[in-house]
């Protein structure tokens, strides 16, 4: 195969990078994805003198792995590591050839303290902009620990593994074969699954904050970096980085740039604030706040942190229809984003769940792969663009139900159907299908404020006044889990600021 000018050509400086010489480790046949693969491979090794190839024999073909010369590889790509996959490839060369990982001195310690051994097998799609960050991080705690192996499996090349397997969600990480996590996750999440969560001893020592963020998707780190610039004491307290961002392909309206995706947005926001002094606590959430002379953040892990102002920032999160059958089969056919689980329906019947933007979005990218799409909708009307409904009313492989209000998503051991009851006749029926996409809105991530003095609307969103101040004093709030009247990234980072400005205010005038 061919790898097109522009990426040799970003390829052949990351060759330059480096720092010794690797092995691709191939086990390949004479069948068609063998042939791909010793392709890609060829053409890699050619364009540098410290790549070869050697032939072995590995638990699948066609799979390589990268490896040092004289040592065994423990980092392993089954199939073709493309799409969104060609960074998780360039950044392995680079690490098992001993470039250091990019990741905080903490994490590689807890990595490195791993005593056992650990062999993980993530199943992914090229089109998933989820499963590089799950296929990086188990790769970097390879390179890092050799107790721990990693082996990516390309699912359009191996389909058979996948449904022999059951996998219907991806990311989806197997140890020892038995399903050790599925969809996001950061490599901190990762660490604390493998190695146990972190103590609250190791939080004892942090002082007391000016501003103490918690959350990390576009207004926390906006929040953050606002109240980093005025020169007090910042930390952040984050569940997962990026927020739900992170689930976002295209973005278009972000002004001054044309087009990005969520992660590579957040990736950028991350590089900025790690221009300032924040303290940013990962993988912890909170799970009470109170105010007494200071304003104290409790963790889940028992550890409790002061600060002199805090600003909520902690998002939303999808939105449940709450019918049974939808957390039983969760990753068994029931999911919420079609960009990463699409590929593992094509030629199947789907259903989605909501006749929004996101809904009819959803929709019309299944209908690209899948054999027939059914969209429920509760209400008489679809309630998407009127452009986006054109284009759905294109498509020959669309069904649209409307007054449609959706009772059971049945199945055994995976999603075998949906019921539905007709809001207009009262009549039930079912449809037979193999995946359903839930794509009714979002909830804001405030259950844990109930019991607090922040006061929240009927619908669970933080109440703020205009300077981002919740109705505890010292407590501002900001983004997605407000009673802002819109959900936007730009509007979120707006109010970060805002919330940061409002904090500072506020403690400047105490």
């Amino acid at each position: 195969m061919a790898l097109d000018n522009e990426i040799k050509s970003q390829l052949a400086q990351y060759l330059e990078l480096l720092e010794s010489d690797i092995v691709f480790q191939a086990s390949l046949g004479e069948d068609e994805n063998s042939v791909k693969v010793k392709e890609f491979l060829e053409e890699i090794a050619e364009m540098s003198p410290k790549i070869s190839i050697e032939a072995m024999t590995l638990s699948r073909t066609p799979s390589f792995k990268l490896a040092q010369p004289g040592q065994e590889g423990r980092v392993e790509f089954a199939g073709l590591p493309l799409g969104h996959e060609f960074t998780s490839f360039i950044l392995a060369l680079l690490q098992v050839a001993g470039r250091a990982p990019k990741v905080d001195t903490a994490v590689v310690k807890r990595i490195q303290a791993i005593d056992k051994p650990l062999h993980f097998e993530t199943y992914v799609s090229l089109t998933c902009h989820n499963c590089p960050d799950v296929v990086q991080a188990l790769n970097i705690m390879s390179v890092l620990n050799p107790n721990i192996s990693h082996t990516m499996i390309e699912g359009g090349m191996f389909q058979d593994e996948v449904e022999a397997k059951k996998v219907m969600a991806v990311p989806t990480v197997m140890l020892d074969d038995v399903e050790f996590t599925s969809g996001r996750a950061t490599i901190e999440q990762l660490v604390e699954l493998a190695a146990g969560p972190t103590s609250a001893d190791e939080f004892a020592d942090k002082d007391v904050f000016d501003v103490l963020v918690v959350g990390g998707g576009p207004a926390g780190n906006s929040a953050a970096i606002y109240a980093a610039r005025k020169g007090i004491n910042t930390g952040m307290v984050v569940d997962t980085y990026g927020g739900q961002v992170m689930d976002t392909v295209g973005i278009e309206n972000m002004i001054g740039t044309t087009y990005t995706e969520g992660p590579r947005l957040m990736a950028q926001v991350e590089e900025h604030i790690n221009q300032y002094q924040v303290d940013i606590m990962k993988n912890q959430r909170a799970k009470a706040i109170r105010k007494n002379d200071l304003i104290e953040v409790e963790l889940e892990n028992g550890a409790v942190l002061k600060a002199k102002s805090a600003i909520l920032s902690v998002g939303a999160a999808w939105r449940n229809v709450n019918v049974p059958g939808e957390e039983e089969f969760r990753t068994k056919g029931v999911t919420n984003c079609p960009h990463c689980d699409g590929p593992l329906f094509t030629g199947k019947d789907v259903a989605v769940i909501g006749g929004g933007n996101s809904g009819i979005e959803a929709a019309i990218d299944l209908a690209g792969l899948a054999k027939h799409v059914y969209v429920l909708e509760f209400l008489p009307e679809l309630k998407a663009d009127q452009v986006l409904q054109d284009r759905l009313a294109s498509l020959g492989n669309v069904t649209v139900i409307k007054n449609a209000a959706t009772k059971e998503i049945t199945g055994t051991d995976q999603v075998n159907g949906i019921s539905y009851v007709d809001r207009e006749t009262n009549e039930e029926h079912h449809i037979a299908l193999e995946g359903v996409f839930v794509q009714i809105g979002l909830i804001p991530n405030t259950s844990w404020l109930r019991e607090s003095d922040v006061a929240l609307n009927e619908r669970g969103e933080i109440v703020v006044d205009n300077h981002g101040m919740t109705s505890l004093e010292g407590v501002f709030a900001a983004g997605d889990c407000t009673d802002s009247a819109y959900k936007q990234i730009i509007i979120s980072m707006g109010a970060g600021a805002t919330a940061a400005l409002g904090a500072f205010d506020y403690l400047i005038r105490q």
